[in-house]
């Protein structure tokens, strides 16, 4: 048991850890917003592994089928979705949001959902997490109930204490940003989830050639 849940924090953390567009906007969003609202962010990605992790336990065979059939469609919207947000973000005006001293007037609950339907936009994460079952020799569709709940749980606690350091280090920071400083982190951010989207759209396309 105690082994399931040190597989599982190891899982997490790794599956967190990368700074992809959701770690560049956990970032963006705890310097303009504040730490609650990157944990969210980042919580709101682990809701969509965790989601992941459920599927690769019980309906792999059928999920992979799936993506296999329509991967050039999946590949595709996925880097639309980041291209279009990258976009977004870059074009955010900091002025029309809190300085770090104000009331923050931002919903959690956006912040989550954004996050989990950006992650959830890349079933291709499915892999990484089954690569990661295979090396630590994860939980199985053979494990008991409780084995799984405990091993999802310990996902989650990895996932979470990644999150609650990057956003509690980044908002050390966070006082010292003027408008300029939030400009210039919304437009760095929002380019790199652009450039992030920009190439996964080209290789695919280069892919279906």
């Amino acid at each position: 048991m105690l082994e399931t849940i040190y597989k599982g924090i190891l899982i997490g953390l790794f599956v967190s850890i990368p700074l992809g567009p959701i770690g560049m906007l956990c970032i963006q969003r705890t310097l303009n917003r504040g730490q609650k609202y990157g944990i969210a962010t980042g919580l709101g990605a682990t809701a969509s592994d965790l989601l992941y992790t459920i599927v690769s336990l019980f309906f792999l065979s059928f999920v992979l089928d799936i993506i296999e059939q329509h991967k050039f469609a999946i590949q595709i919207s996925g880097s639309v979705i980041l291209i279009i947000f990258g976009l977004f973000i870059f074009n955010s005006h900091p002025s029309a949001q809190p300085k770090p001293y104000e009331t923050q007037q931002h919903s959690i609950f956006s912040d989550f959902i954004t996050s989990f339907g950006l992650t959830l936009s890349n079933p291709l994460v499915l892999f990484v997490l089954i690569a990661l079952f295979a090396k630590f020799e994860f939980i199985s569709y053979k494990s008991t109930f409780i084995v799984i709940v405990i091993g999802i749980a310990s996902i989650l606690t990895g996932a979470l204490l990644w999150w609650s350091v990057l956003t509690f280090l980044v908002s050390k920071f966070r006082q010292k940003l003027n408008i300029n400083g939030l400009r210039t982190i919304n437009k760095v951010t929002g380019s790199v989830i652009f450039i992030i989207g920009i190439t996964g759209f080209v290789l695919s396309m280069i892919e279906k050639l």
